[in-house]
């Protein structure tokens, strides 16, 4: 295990928040370089970045290594933190890393990169036969998946495992929902709040009204819809003109996510000319949702992986998103794996050493043949 904590230990030190991954890329490809050099590697590695910067406006684009072919399948994880990790102080105990309390860990997401470097150079160094697969390393997740969302990955790839998921290792996303986020600005008409407000038309009163007749929280069992801010007025004096409002709507189902819109778009359309205002509507999507069923092939593989490591595989659903989701909205079958970084975004994160190395058991049977 010293082996992988150090290289988990190494991660960690390196600041490397969304958008400026740029050090913790050159790190990776480093030591993906050495492997590539190693006397016993029996595949070539092929290392590069893509060129998805110029949609993230990161400094860097995604790190992509193909070992021998690229084959079918890719392991992925993220390189950002939601925070800085700048003069970071791990603290290694018998069972378990945390930081001196100062910043973050980030075992999320350096723990599924460890995982994933560990186990190639496990591989290699014991003189195993690798199958033919791919490595990512991805930018801008923590803040906008922007990355998996843009990520140039070999055509032949067929299936992904995102090591990312803060449950304990076993527990695998097979269900995720997908989420809209939107922004709904209502327009009225200024006056003077004291001397003629019948001459105003009052938008944060036809939002106000908007928002009541909305089903907000948990709509059913598998969507919620939330209204997150809201920002209007210019003075106390004055009738409000403009009211911006932004929130979201998850869902397990695309078709409930677009009904629950358009009941939206529909409350603030009665609203607004209960009171002769106007409103514009845009969204954009988030993530997009994705359900795995026990039979298909990605749920075989990666339970198969586990049952060989000794994890019991624990198929699981998240209202939650991340590149898994990216991947399978883009065609490639993708699975989010639990790999025990715990109390995540706060000081007080931590992972114990024998989940990091059940989840590097994990990868290492998965590239293996």
């Amino acid at each position: 295990m010293k082996r992988l904590t150090d290289i988990f230990v190494e991660l960690v030190k390196i600041d490397s928040v969304s958008s400026r991954e740029k050090d913790i890329a050159d790190h990776i490809m480093a030591f993906l370089s050495s492997l590539d050099r190693h006397p016993l590697n029996k595949k070539p590695l092929t290392i590069y970045t893509d060129n998805s910067q110029a949609k993230t406006n990161s400094n860097t684009g995604n790190v992509i290594c193909r070992i021998g072919s690229g084959g079918n399948f890719v392991l992925l994880s993220h390189m950002d933190t939601v925070e800085p990790t700048k003069n970071l102080t791990p603290v290694v105990s018998e069972d378990r890393i945390t930081s001196d309390g100062t910043t973050i860990l980030g075992a999320d997401n350096r723990a599924g990169i460890a995982s994933i470097l560990y186990a190639l150079e496990n591989a290699i160094t014991q003189g195993k036969e690798l199958k033919d697969f791919t490595i990512a390393f991805t930018t801008c997740e923590e803040t906008t998946l922007g990355g998996s969302k843009n990520i140039e990955l070999p055509e032949t790839i067929k299936y992904g495992f995102v090591f990312d998921s803060s449950y304990p290792p076993g527990k695998y996303i097979s269900s995720s929902c997908g989420a809209i986020s939107f922004e709904i600005k209502v327009r009225g008409r200024a006056s003077h709040s004291g001397i003629s407000p019948e001459k105003g038309i009052h938008s944060i009163l036809i939002a106000s009204n908007a928002i009541a007749s909305l089903n907000i929280g948990r709509v059913d069992e598998e969507t919620t819809l939330n209204i997150g801010m809201i920002q209007g007025g210019t003075a106390v004096n004055v009738v409000p003109e403009l009211t911006t409002i932004n929130g979201e709507i998850r869902s397990f189902s695309r078709d409930k996510i677009i009904h629950e819109k358009e009941k939206l778009i529909s409350a603030f359309d009665s609203k607004v000319k209960e009171l002769n205002g106007l409103f514009t509507y845009n969204d954009f999507w988030d993530f997009d949702p994705y359900t795995h069923s026990p039979d298909d092939d990605i749920v075989k593989i990666i339970e198969s992986a586990m049952l060989k490591a000794e994890i019991t595989p624990i198929p699981t659903v998240s209202f939650g998103g991340s590149d898994a989701n990216s991947l399978n909205g883009r065609g490639v079958k993708a699975v989010n794996l639990g790999i025990g970084a715990q109390n995540p975004h706060s000081v007080d994160e931590f992972i114990l050493i024998e989940d990091l190395g059940k989840t590097a058991s994990l990868a290492f049977n998965l590239i293996t043949v």
